[in-house]
């Protein structure tokens, strides 16, 4: 052992009230997620590019100064310029205005039938989860079967019973098979919820089934839950501008990202500006919803909590 003179050590002594000391200021989960979703750069600016685009949306045809569906015959044709900054369509239709009012419909879609979806799936989910045995049999094996079905052949089905192509046509459609998928999300993670102990004390205290479900359950789940709208947003709005490609989407005098896309192919070669910016957008809002979406699996992570 070196020989250590004494003067080295200091007799620091001992503070009865270092026990009570925080290493750190007390958070919630909610803060907890929020600060490691600030610190994912990416997601960060995902969420960004959707604010701006959202912002667009819903000012831009204002901002252009002109109506989506007004005419003007000296203008066919016309690149972007800084009269019209999209540039013009073969019926000299401002694209500017165009693209974000196609915007508004794509987006309602979207989050509409995402959320819609999550209601209905999260409530299926919970309540064949809760009771489980054959109940969850025979729910699930009804999932199974409206998953087989095209959803193609559901818009033709249902476009040709209400012999309309809307809006809300096109809604009831996309949302008729789109919530299996979180109703079997939620299922999974409810079976391993149902045997936690506040679930147990709830139903010794007499609590109702539904309510355990819908007050104990499912807002366990929630961070689930939102990571799944924000991954199924783009898929609706992917679907929808392809049905509208096809023909088979929002009919004139509306119009969407899919159905401008739809309009400018045939001039592509001449006019490929008509056919860029609304690609632009769908490819934007696609990939920031799903950059989003990474963000917030991470941040609402319990298991990455520090």
């Amino acid at each position: 052992m070196p020989d250590i003179p004494d003067e080295k050590f200091t007799i620091i002594g001992i503070d009865e009230n270092a026990g009570e000391v925080l290493a750190r200021k007390r958070i919630s989960y909610w803060q907890d997620a929020w600060r490691r979703f600030r610190e994912n750069k990416i997601a960060l600016v995902a969420a960004v590019i959707l604010i701006v685009m959202i912002f667009f949306i819903i000012f831009g045809p204002m901002i252009s100064g002109y109506e989506f569906e007004e005419i003007d015959n000296t203008a066919i044709n016309q690149g972007p310029s800084a009269k019209h900054w999209f540039g013009t369509d073969n019926l000299g239709r401002d694209l500017f205005a165009r693209v974000w009012q196609a915007g508004r419909v794509s987006l309602i879609i979207g989050l509409v039938g995402a959320f819609v979806a999550s209601i209905v799936g999260s409530i299926y989910g919970g309540i064949a989860a809760y009771f489980g045995g054959v109940v969850d049999d025979i729910m699930m094996r009804i999932v199974e079967i409206l998953l087989s079905v095209p959803y193609l052949l559901i818009v033709i089905l249902i476009s040709v019973i209400t012999d309309s192509k809307s809006l809300g046509t096109m809604l009831v459609a996309l949302t008729l098979t789109g919530w299996c998928g979180i109703a079997r999300i939620v299922r999974g993670q409810m079976l391993q919820l149902k045997s936690q102990e506040f679930v147990l004390a709830a139903n010794a205290l007499g609590v109702s089934p539904i309510r355990i479900i819908l007050k104990h359950m499912i807002p366990n789940t929630m961070s689930l839950i939102i990571v799944a709208i924000t991954f199924d947003i783009p898929g609706y709005i992917f679907s929808e501008a392809f049905l509208s490609y096809v023909g088979l989407g929002i009919q004139a005098p509306q119009t969407s990202w899919g159905a401008l896309c739809a309009a400018a192919q045939q001039n592509f070669m001449f006019y490929p500006y008509q056919l860029l910016f609304p690609g632009i957008m769908i490819a934007l809002t696609m990939l920031s919803f799903t950059l989003l979406g990474d963000g917030l699996r991470d941040a609402l992570d319990p298991k990455q909590r520090k």
